[in-house]
């Protein structure tokens, strides 16, 4: 537990004991039981007042995510998910990325929602994530533990493997990240997609923020020259053969940009987000 060091105002109460708060000009994310209980905008939270945690998100596309975050996650599932961030980070000994508490609590509260519902995702690089994070590895391995005692579903080994992967991500302030020399890169793809799809993405969505993290992932990849098998290339062409289309595109852009090749496995996997994009946003 720890004290507000200064009085608050609420932007919004989100359920009882998560609230958003204007302190000092700044937007705070404060979470203790019954902090929201009977609250609205506008209420004041005393100086002194103890809280469980103080989320602190200065990137404002991040809080826009985390804010969705809470409204779509059941309240003590992203409780659990922010006990187990936290003990990563002590395990770890480091500050991770902000982009955790959106990135892993969205991740995991759709594994498990998958998982529950007996559809599994295969993970073709578990092997490699294995050998290259092994630290991370053991981490989820913690993670898929608490998962499984607190909402009684089974994680698979290849789940413990993206879990590892989102934990490497958010190391150092996103180690993963910084892979990428130059985040003109992704700019680009991402106008490259637009134009070419003639939609607008909403860079405050979680399939944004999904597309975004697929990236890193793939360029890290490509980079690694780590092979990735999607059993559904066939599929994926016939069905969404426009979104295959601008994912050669994008396909492109990479080799230039990279000097790497990329499969036609990468392009697949692109091409199923791109398709994504294309069915919940709106044309020109």
């Amino acid at each position: 537990m720890s004290k507000i060091i200064d009085p608050a105002t609420i932007i919004k109460s989100y359920n009882n004991n998560i609230v958003s708060v204007n302190m000092n000009g700044k937007e705070r994310i404060l979470f203790a039981k019954g902090i929201g209980f009977g609250r609205k905008s506008g209420d004041a939270i005393e100086k002194g007042t103890e809280v469980e945690k103080i989320f602190v998100i200065e990137d404002e596309d991040n809080l826009r995510n985390f804010k969705q975050v809470i409204e779509n996650v059941d309240e003590e599932f992203f409780v659990l998910c922010e006990k187990m961030i936290s003990y990563v980070a002590n395990e770890l000994k480091e500050n991770l990325d902000e982009r955790i508490h959106v990135a892993l609590v969205d991740h995991l509260n759709f594994a498990v929602k998958r998982l529950s519902d007996k559809e599994e995702i295969e993970n073709p690089f578990l092997m490699e994530i294995r050998a290259l994070y092994p630290q991370e590895y053991s981490l989820a391995e913690k993670v898929a533990e608490v998962l499984q005692n607190e909402k009684k579903v089974k994680i698979p080994e290849g789940e413990i493997g993206f879990i590892a992967l989102h934990i490497h991500s958010a190391r150092n302030s996103g180690k993963l990240s910084n892979t990428i020399k130059n985040t003109h890169l992704i700019n680009s793809i991402i106008e490259y997609v637009e134009e070419k799809t003639e939609i607008k993405i909403d860079k405050t969505s979680l399939d944004y923020a999904r597309f975004l993290t697929h990236l890193r992932f793939a360029i890290k990849r490509i980079l690694d020259d780590i092979s990735i098998e999607n059993d559904f290339i066939k599929e994926i062409k016939s069905k969404y053969k426009l979104s295959y289309k601008v994912s050669k595109g994008v396909a492109k852009i990479l080799v230039l940009k990279l000097e790497k090749k990329v499969s036609d496995d990468e392009i697949a996997y692109l091409a199923m987000h791109i398709e994504r994009f294309r069915k919940a946003t709106i044309k020109f």
